[in-house]
């Protein structure tokens, strides 16, 4: 071979260039995970949280722990009394329900960042809520006297 590449006109490949660098960085950090993968470089909800901190993930574990564990409290708890009015009460619950989907939504979207520390504390703080709403007051799981139907899959 003489060094020229034959069949491409000639041409050599140019050297990566500043821009063409900054282009694969970019698009690494755009890629999306499409299965579980373990570690704090993740971003959930939000573009660069927790930021590949170990303190900032943690943190965001626990945030993610907490909606799971209010979204279920919120789904099995009784708010409005009986004999309450009607109009306020149909508007509270409402409220209510929307607040509800919104948070239900939010931990969706955070087991979306496919990280499995995500899964795990969304999994234990669905648990956690059901085993305080349910049993710590003793209800019973089928009780019909919640405010809002249960979430379903």
């Amino acid at each position: 071979m003489d060094g020229h590449m034959h069949g491409m006109g000639g041409m050599a490949p140019s050297p990566p260039t500043a821009n063409d660098t900054m282009d694969t960085t970019m698009h690494r950090k755009m890629m999306m995970h499409m299965t579980f993968f373990w570690g704090k470089d993740t971003d959930i909800l939000f573009q660069n949280w927790p930021g590949g901190k170990s303190d900032m993930y943690v943190l965001a574990l626990v945030v993610v722990f907490l909606m799971s564990v209010f979204l279920q409290l919120l789904s099995h708890t009784r708010f409005i009394k009986p004999g309450s009015n009607h109009i306020a009460a149909g508007l509270f619950k409402t409220l209510l329900f929307a607040f509800r989907v919104g948070l239900a939504y939010l931990v969706m979207l955070s087991i979306m960042s496919f990280n499995g520390g995500v899964f795990l504390v969304v999994v234990l703080g669905q648990t956690l809520g059901f085993l305080i709403s349910s049993f710590a007051f003793n209800k019973s799981p089928h009780d019909e006297g919640f405010d809002l139907p249960p979430v379903s899959c």
